[in-house]
């Protein structure tokens, strides 16, 4: 365990640069005293770490230091096995480039292992393309010409013309600045900046994209899942309406699928979970809610209550003869 630990925090100062006790201690998940122990460990191994005192110091790797850290344990081979035969493989058009690793993964894996390994990761179905009710799940029409420019700029940090089609609208230019791409349940997202503010694009309504020469303004360290996390929670705080609605267990994923966001769950005795959710407007959740009949309740807000209530009414003076 100790050797896997000290290959990780090599291989994380070799991947980042300069990392502090803290940072190196939240990623592999062990104590700061426990990083220090493990830095002591590896000068006197004579691998080249070194400590930078100061507001902006941590520990580092001396500049050009390279060494082979070969030979993965059984659960790395396995992990990456696993991610080799998930269908959300070609996600970002890389889905060749994924099965080429894995296949190399495999060839460099001692041969007693190979069989074994290869058994293991077929007992295992990452998201395959439908649930237990036959739906079908989300799947984009991703063109790869676009996906390939879109992940090229990005990786390259260079500007980029979009032509870009929103809903029930003709597609128009804009030229943006890249920050990073995030995939989430199958919908792949293009978090950049334009003329200085934050946007969001969704991949499939990308048209055609050209990566200019020009280099992309973007902060020299962006932590993207923060990024991500503020723009979710401006988006769920723009222009939508929260419910709160009460839902039996087994029909959970099917009020999901009706709802733009889940703001938070709790789960309630006797099978129902209450759900703090977002939707588009009264109308949007008015329908998700009747749809499910006398499994879900709204509970919040009035107006929500009130039309549920209405309607339920006006269907039964309608039945009432």
């Amino acid at each position: 365990m100790r050797a896997d630990r000290l290959v990780s925090l090599v291989l994380l100062l070799r991947q980042r640069g300069r990392m502090t006790a803290g940072a190196l201690a939240a990623e592999l998940e062990v104590s700061e005293r426990t990083v220090l122990r493990d830095v002591e460990a590896l000068s006197t191994a004579g691998v080249p770490v070194y400590a930078e005192r100061g507001r902006h110091g941590g520990f580092s790797l001396l500049p050009g230091f390279r060494t082979e850290l070969a030979g993965l344990n059984h659960e790395e081979a396995l992990a990456l096995l696993t991610a080799g035969v998930r269908r959300g493989g070609d996600v970002l058009g890389l889905g060749a480039a994924l099965a080429s690793a894995v296949r190399k993964v495999v060839d460099a894996l001692p041969q007693g292992h190979r069989g074994h390994l290869d058994g293991a990761a077929q007992r295992f179905l990452v998201e395959p393309a439908t649930d237990l009710l036959s739906r079908p799940a989300v799947t984009e029409d991703l063109a790869e010409e676009v996906v390939g420019e879109v992940r090229r700029a990005v990786l390259a940090g260079r500007r980029l013309r979009l032509e870009y089609a929103t809903a029930g609208a003709a597609p128009t230019s804009r030229t943006v600045d890249p920050l990073g791409l995030v995939v989430v349940r199958g919908r792949t997202y293009l978090l950049a900046t334009r003329d200085g503010e934050d946007r969001t694009y969704r991949l499939s309504r990308v048209v055609a994209a050209q990566g200019l020469a020009e280099p992309a303004q973007r902060p020299a360290h962006l932590d993207l899942d923060r990024v991500w996390a503020e723009r979710s929670a401006r988006f769920l705080s723009e222009g939508h309406v929260a419910a709160v609605v009460r839902v039996r267990r087994a029909r959970r994923e099917e009020l999901l699928d009706t709802a733009r966001a889940v703001r938070a769950e709790e789960p309630e005795a006797d099978g129902w979970v209450r759900m703090d959710l977002s939707f588009e407007d009264l109308r949007h959740a008015l329908w998700a809610v009747w749809r499910l009949g006398t499994d879900a309740e709204a509970v919040a807000p009035d107006a929500l209550r009130a039309a549920v209530r209405d309607r339920a009414a006006s269907l039964l003076d309608r039945y009432r003869s």
